[in-house]
């Protein structure tokens, strides 16, 4: 959930408009993202300084908007609003169809080569010692073997890098590609370590990724995105192989051929 501290007091005349001025411009900025829960009324109205009837009124018109969602008895959550990039049948036919995995990567490769370049250049204290943080979990994560954790800490790092580009277009377009990464509509985890088994060279690339964005260097920020991806296709195209191998010797030692 969403921490109440992000929230800052209200002195403007208009409380009703300054406080959906404000939850605006964080959607708008990324920080208040796709489905986060908001923290209660009552903590909301805290942090902001106001009541709670202008809080809720506040909700009201967001809501009006479509900018939130009200569950009662639940709580106050962000709708979505960027939505999938594809319709289902857009995703199935896409995974039927191998070149438009190379097509997604493409894409893939050049937008975060541009976050990453922009986030060595932008990255604020904060971004940076988000980044750190996460470069702590990748590491213990590799060296725990948890897969799981690893998987997280990666589409983590990815979001934290694109949200330090502080390029509004690119926050929300981004949000919406990596669905497609995290739903494993083109591949997961797991088949990338198919060609590293110790996940090793993936860790060393990420942490590369963040020592280029902490160190504020773009060049080699931009270098260390397009390494990477180029290192994610080439793997991926390497593991399908594998399988394809795998499933063919797999058929002839049941047929006893």
């Amino acid at each position: 959930m969403i921490a109440a501290e992000i929230f800052e007091p209200i002195d403007h005349e208009s409380v009703v408009d300054t406080v959906v001025g404000k939850v605006e411009t964080m959607i708008v900025d990324g920080v208040l993202k796709d489905g986060a829960r908001l923290p209660s009324e009552r903590e909301m109205a805290d942090a902001f300084g106001v009541s709670r009837p202008k809080l809720r009124e506040a909700l009201q018109t967001l809501e009006v908007r479509g900018l939130v969602h009200v569950r009662h008895g639940d709580g106050t959550y962000i709708a979505e609003l960027t939505g999938r990039a594809m319709s289902p049948a857009m995703l199935a036919l896409y995974s039927r169809h191998g070149e438009a995995f190379h097509d997604y990567l493409e894409y893939r490769r050049e937008q975060e080569a541009f976050a990453t370049r922009l986030a060595a250049q932008r990255a604020t204290a904060a971004d940076k010692e988000r980044l750190s943080a996460i470069r702590e979990e990748l590491e213990a994560a590799w060296l725990g073997q948890d897969a799981e954790a690893e998987s997280e800490a990666d589409f983590r790092l990815h979001r934290a890098v694109v949200d330090a580009s502080h390029n509004t277009t690119l926050i929300h377009m981004m949000a919406s590609v990596y669905d497609l990464t995290r739903r494993g509509i083109f591949y997961n985890h797991d088949l990338l370590r198919s060609i590293d088994d110790s996940g090793r060279k993936l860790l060393d690339q990420h942490i590369e990724i963040i020592e280029s964005v902490l160190s504020a260097d773009p060049v080699r920020a931009e270098e260390a995105a397009r390494d990477h991806m180029d290192y994610v296709e080439e793997s991926i195209r390497r593991g399908r192989e594998l399988q394809r191998r795998e499933q063919r010797a797999r058929m002839r030692f049941k047929s006893g051929v």
